[in-house]
């Protein structure tokens, strides 16, 4: 049988998937972050776990896995559930999917509730194109070395942030990102759930007076440096002459500048002809 990683209600059990409450009767074994608030979500959920609850947070989970790997070998179905959202994700379960991936023993994923993309859904930022980057870092050193990679990333960014270290980093980030926009998410589905926009400095600010609850931070991607049609003639010529097509290298090459692929392709033919 497989292990299931299940995602959990970020606050309001309304969220339970169907399918999380079918799984919380039948395994065999419930490997739980916080086996209370577990208990605490089964009993909202009107559901009484069968199997054997265990608990599998950071600091016991390398400990925990030769058991849940025998059950597992034993044919039992093991199901991971965290304190809310996703396990694996900013929370305990890499370690244990692994450690299955490298045994060859099944998993699987019911799917559901995320601070990640509820965050970034509701930011009002670009979502096509984001990244993760799990907690910021505690060190000032780390710190100002994570934010020196970010200042170039051009896609959304989401990350997590404690509540009583929130306006710091907020007003770090103002001086490396400057009016860069973004958006703090409070308490998700809770009753006191709140979505703060504007840009780091205004956040920063509004943070100074005190934060409390689970927080996800999104910052908009750096803006795309201006550039003319005729600056990037030398780039598509060059990695053309390297046996790569000229319409997908134009088309690959304008897109990430942000120009025309039309003005772009015609310039390189222009360039070609003088």
């Amino acid at each position: 049988m497989p292990l299931v990683l299940a995602a959990t209600p970020l606050g309001d059990t309304r969220d339970a998937s169907a399918r999380l409450v079918t799984a919380l009767a039948e395994a065999d074994v419930i490997a739980a972050e916080d086996t209370r608030r577990l208990r605490s979500l089964a009993a909202a959920l009107e559901v009484t776990p069968a199997g054997r609850v265990v608990s599998f947070y950071e600091d016991v989970e390398t400990a925990r896995l030769p058991k849940l790997l025998e059950s597992l070998h034993a044919g039992e179905t093991v199901l991971l559930v965290t304190d809310a959202g996703m396990p694996s994700v900013s929370d305990p379960g890499y370690r244990l999917v692994a450690a299955c991936v490298a045994e060859e023993l099944p998993v699987t994923c019911l799917p559901g509730p995320s601070a990640v993309t509820t965050a970034l859904a509701l930011s009002g930022l670009p979502s096509d194109r984001f990244c993760f980057e799990g907690f910021a870092p505690r060190k000032a050193g780390e710190k100002a070395k994570w934010f020196a990679e970010l200042a170039t990333e051009r896609r959304t960014v989401v990350f997590f942030e404690s509540p009583h270290r929130l306006a710091a980093t907020l007003g770090e980030a103002a001086q490396v990102f400057g009016d860069r926009r973004a958006a703090v998410c409070r308490e998700l589905t809770k009753t006191y759930e709140e979505v703060r926009r504007g840009t780091m400095a205004e956040l920063a600010e509004w943070a100074g007076e005190g934060v409390r609850g689970e927080i996800t931070v999104v910052l908009e991607g750096a803006r795309a440096p201006e550039v003319s049609v005729h600056d990037l003639v030398a780039e598509v010529t060059s990695r053309v002459a390297a046996g790569e097509r000229l319409k997908s290298v134009s088309a690959e090459v304008a897109e990430f500048a942000g120009v025309s692929k039309k003005e772009l392709y015609d310039a390189v033919l222009a360039a070609r002809r003088s």
